[in-house]
């Protein structure tokens, strides 16, 4: 019998779509779980839409117009007010040796290649620019609005890599910004091999060309080590267009750290969060409970002391470990040195963690996207937080992290808002949170980050911009995305003012703190807003002088 090919199965797929006659709202499912992926999981939306695209030319008018009216989705992954791209880095060599992490040839390290974000990267050659280009073609074809995009860079340790190599990654990704235009539809092939020597001037035309492009740049995201991080690392970050870095945490016991041989010590960590802050960067920390030698009770102790001076993270990233084949711990398990916790002790952990991260923290994912079947020990079940979550809830305990809270889908009327203040200190600054919220439901409507240094610290900041300056590091309004310079729809929450508001309200308090003037660690993409603000670029930031008019 001849074996039918993978055109042959993706068109049979779209037949059974095209020929169901009572299209309800779970059919697309159903049809799904006949056709599932390699990995025994269910095709995704924005997968679909790339599929169809190889056997659209063979199928009618009709039945085009019907296939992609059924595999199209409400738009939810804009609800945080930003489309968010995924883009990963080359393999190469990672400073760490991690005993938990996968080595896989053809990977970066600690990443697999049958997770979604790798398979994606796999395909398009690891090219920066095909992997956004498509990415945003995608997320377009499906229904959502791509005009404000945070790019998110993934890839063992993005200041490990060669700067040429650096350089020229990041101004392929703008440039694949700058090309996508309102009217773009087809998909790009990705290059064949390596990469092209690039000057940060060829990068810099890009990231001015991205100021006032269709599709702008509102973050840039990148993983490090903590032990990288140095003055001169944040600022060459910066050039970059870097807002947000994510840091590897893990634990905040030193024998913890050690004997998973993580290469780095918790005053490293310390140093890191100083260092960043300082700079004003968006600070997201991974943490993983259940390491080799920890506990149950070290790990809560743990999380917790992450929301005391000097650390604070903004955002968090939780990842209960799993023992994966050829690491170094899967030989500590088949030994019976190491053994994960049952689900019930994971939960109860997690609850704890959860329980106690504070307003002003998200905590943006509970597990790793590892499939199941690549997994030898602990956890595997993806619906992981949902299950903390019901446990919460039967205890009469509610989340209170930013992401349990987002207004998403919400309707809200401006009268309905609400001003909430949060204050803390950190070793190196006084932060305060400001946050609009629904006053019936505690869903948050947006929020901005003011980072106040500390008078000797501003004084003698390494950086001459940021000196006596306070700091804006995060401004985000939540509901879905409306396009740049577009009135909203009542009841949606972007371009209600409330961005705005939150900035004047920051520079209120930094005037009455002493400050000469406000810096803020705008994206490439927001320059333009911030301008309408009374803001001018100085080199690396946003500044505005308080001797200057501050809103008309």
């Amino acid at each position: 019998m001849e074996k039918i090919t993978e055109k042959e199965k993706t068109k049979k797929l779209f037949e059974q779509i095209a020929s169901e006659e009572k299209w309800k709202e779970n059919s697309l499912n159903k049809i799904l779980r006949n056709f599932k992926r390699s990995d025994g999981q269910l095709y995704k939306n924005d997968q679909l839409v790339e599929m169809f695209e190889v056997v659209k030319k063979d199928f009618s008018n009709k039945d085009v117009s019907l296939i992609e009216k059924r595999i199209r989705l409400k738009p939810t992954r804009t609800n945080s007010g930003v489309s968010v791209v995924t883009v990963m880095m080359m393999p190469y060599y990672c400073p760490g040796n991690c005993i938990f992490c996968p080595n896989e040839k053809n990977m970066p390290k600690s990443y697999i290649a049958s997770e979604p974000g790798a398979q994606r990267a796999l395909k398009m050659k690891f090219d920066p620019y095909a992997q956004v280009y498509n990415r945003l073609i995608a997320l377009k074809n499906v229904g959502h609005n791509i005009e404000k995009v945070e790019l998110i860079v993934l890839g063992g340790t993005f200041s490990a890599y060669s700067g040429e190599y650096k350089i020229w990654f990041v101004k392929e990704m703008f440039r694949a910004l700058n090309d996508m235009k309102k009217s773009s539809k087809e998909y790009v092939q990705p290059r064949d091999s390596g990469f092209e020597i690039t000057s940060f001037d060829e990068l810099e035309k890009e990231q001015r060309e991205n100021e006032k492009a269709y599709c702008r740049n509102v973050g840039l995201v990148l993983e490090t080590r903590a032990d990288f991080l140095s003055v001169g690392e944040l600022i060459y970050l910066r050039r970059l267009g870097a807002t947000k870095i994510q840091i590897g945490i893990q634990s905040l016991s030193e024998k913890v750290l050690r004997e998973n041989q993580t290469g780095r010590d918790v005053e490293d960590i310390k140093k890191a969060f100083e260092l960043l802050r300082l700079f004003g960067f968006k600070i997201l920390g991974h943490w993983m409970p259940n390491l080799y030698l920890s506990t149950p009770k070290e790990d809560i102790r743990g999380y917790k002391e992450l929301f005391t001076t000097p650390f604070h993270p903004d955002e968090m990233k939780i990842y209960p470990t799993s023992v994966i084949p050829n690491t170094e711990l899967f030989d500590l398990y088949k030994e019976g040195k190491f053994k994960p916790y049952s689900e019930d002790t994971l939960v109860k952990v997690l609850a704890e963690c959860i329980a106690s991260t504070p307003r002003y923290c998200r905590l943006s994912r509970v597990i790793r996207d590892i499939p199941s079947q690549e997994i030898a020990a602990g956890n595997k079940k993806t619906n992981l937080r949902q299950i903390v979550e019901e446990y919460l809830r039967k205890k009469g305990i509610k989340p209170e992290d930013i992401r349990s809270r987002e207004i998403k889908g919400i309707e809200v009327k401006r009268e309905d808002i609400v001003l909430e203040k949060i204050e803390y200190n950190t070793s190196t600054s006084r932060e305060v949170f400001l946050s609009y919220k629904v006053k019936s439901e505690d869903k948050i409507c947006g929020f901005l980050r003011l980072s106040l240094p500390k008078k000797g610290i501003s004084k003698n900041h390494p950086l001459e911009e940021l000196k006596n300056s306070s700091i804006i590091r995060e401004v985000h309004v939540y509901g879905k995305v409306v396009g740049i310079d577009k009135e909203s729809k009542e009841g949606e929450s972007q371009h209600l003012g409330l961005g705005k508001e939150l900035i004047k309200m920051a520079e209120d308090i930094s005037k009455k703190y002493g400050f000469e003037k406000m810096s803020v660690i705008s994206a490439i993409g927001t320059r333009e807003y911030y301008k309408k603000l009374g803001y001018k670029r100085d080199d690396l930031y946003m500044v505005k002088g308080f001797h200057e008019v501050i809103h008309t």
